[in-house]
């Protein structure tokens, strides 16, 4: 895993962590009404934000958000969900 937006901490682990700790808080956690999401700024790895800048491909944000990142982070609060998946992934 890399570098984290909004100058996020650096992780040990690989995707499967990220794909794992997804999945199990979209099932522990209650549904965020639409829009929510917009709110944020989310974290996603460096690597997966440079990629999306180049192809135009989208990126997954750790609380599972899917879009294609045009907005400058430093202007939102960090996503509740997201930082919840980082810190369990942290322990």
């Amino acid at each position: 895993m890399g570098i984290f937006t909004r100058n996020g901490p650096e992780t040990a682990g690989g995707t499967d962590v990220l794909d794992r700790e997804l999945e199990k808080l979209l099932e522990d956690e209650a549904n965020i009404e639409d829009g929510d999401h917009e709110r944020f700024s989310h974290y996603v790895p460096k690597d997966k934000i440079m990629e999306s800048a180049v192809t135009g491909k989208p990126v997954r944000a750790l609380c599972g958000k899917k879009w294609t990142p045009s907005r400058d982070p430093e202007k939102f609060p960090v996503c509740p969900d997201c930082k919840r998946v980082y810190e369990r992934m942290r322990k």
